[in-house]
């Protein structure tokens, strides 16, 4: 008969996997400096490499973006504010860490800078960009109830908003719109599409944590939208 003999209750045997525990611990834990570091490698990769998403059932294209060409915004208002779809272009606010794309300006008019009260409606596609994956969306037949309605003011220049019903509001249990989905409002018009040769606005956007949603916050995640706007009326 072989006999084997047992260390579980040898104090080294202890210590060592206390310290591998520990050891582990560390790992998981970042700091919140870390945390920045990861996020601006991920929204670098993602700058050069783009994605795609496919519907693993249906094999359709769900998301595709190209690698990006980023312009700065002294560019970007020297283009009358206007990126080039073509080239892929987005510019970068450099006091927000966003790049944004304008995919279409839309039909009607711009928000009133001085002094406005409007209804909007979006529909929208977010992309973990961290993650590594499409997150939430409401822009298909599946999720037709779920349109984001947002209320949005504007006061000398400051722009605010809350929502009123939708995705967002459901899936992050907050009425706060974040800043980033608020700043292509000053540069995209607010309409509704009126005749068959009009379109609504369409915008594309990389967002830092810090302008995101509640979660993307406190986890510290990026995140990609394409997002559309439509005045509610």
């Amino acid at each position: 008969m072989y006999r084997f003999r047992t260390f579980i209750n040898s104090p080294w045997l202890l210590l060592f996997g206390f310290c591998l525990i520990m050891l582990a611990s560390c790992k998981e834990e970042q700091t919140y400096a870390e945390q920045k570091k990861a996020e601006y490698r991920a929204i670098s990769s993602f700058l050069q490499n783009g994605v795609t998403v496919l519907d693993t059932e249906m094999g359709d294209t769900i998301l595709h973006v190209d690698p990006i060409n980023w312009i700065n915004e002294e560019q970007f208002y020297a283009q009358d504010s206007t990126t080039d779809v073509s080239r892929n272009e987005y510019v970068l606010f450099s006091a927000t860490g966003i790049y944004m794309q304008i995919v279409r300006k839309g039909a009607g008019e711009k928000l009133n800078l001085e002094g406005d009260t409007v209804r909007l409606l979006c529909r929208y596609k977010e992309f973990n960009i961290s993650g590594d994956s499409l997150q939430t969306r409401n822009d298909n037949a599946y999720y037709i109830g779920m349109l984001d309605e947002m209320s949005v003011e504007s006061s000398y220049g400051t722009i605010t908003g809350f929502f009123i019903q939708g995705m967002m509001r459901r899936i992050y249990t907050s009425i706060n719109v974040p800043e980033s989905w608020l700043v292509p409002l000053r540069y995209i018009n607010i309409g509704r599409q009126l005749s068959a040769d009009e379109e609504i606005a369409k915008i594309r956007m990389i967002v830092p944590h810090s302008v995101g949603q509640s979660d993307a916050v406190s986890k510290v995640y990026p995140c990609f939208y394409e997002i559309t706007y439509q005045r509610a009326r």
